[in-house]
């Protein structure tokens, strides 16, 4: 089994307030200590990804989950800076959304997503899949060490 962090931070971009409550209210319950962050669209989380304005002493994510339909800089093109970047790229992005197109899913993997969940929307099923988020990333796998 893999040493898991003391807290992982999670990186949540989101647009939708009810999806970060839900998503939010899962992961108290979680057996993982967290550290949730939220931003709820892809300009915010490159600010936050890259430490800079209001985001200067942000952590590194351990883990993002992804929001694909998203304001001003959709998930798809975030997904694409975030694997293009060197000192970014490492960070395991998780697509967590709605659509069940074939062609998001093709395009998600395409762009290095390492994962695509559809997102349930209940909280009894957002629980289940986020628990099986943190059972595997922090607890199965071994993260890659974070960096500055």
């Amino acid at each position: 089994m893999a040493v898991q962090p003391k807290t992982a931070d999670i990186l949540l971009v989101e647009d939708n307030p009810g999806d970060v409550r839900l998503t939010s209210e899962a992961l108290k319950d979680s057996r993982i200590r967290n550290r949730l962050h939220v931003v709820e669209n892809g300009v915010e989380a490159l600010s936050f990804l890259r430490r800079q304005g209001d985001y200067a002493g942000a952590p590194r994510p351990d883990l993002i989950l992804l929001d694909w339909n998203l304001p001003k800089k959709s998930g798809q093109e975030l997904l694409q800076e975030i694997k293009s970047d060197q000192d970014l790229r490492t960070v395991p992005v998780l697509v967590l959304t709605t659509s069940r197109s074939e062609e998001d899913i093709l395009k998600a993997y395409s762009l290095h997503a390492n994962c695509y969940l559809a997102k349930p929307v209940d909280f009894v099923n957002l629980s289940e899949v986020l628990k099986s988020i943190e059972d595997f990333w922090f607890t199965v796998v071994t993260l890659p060490p974070k960096t500055s």
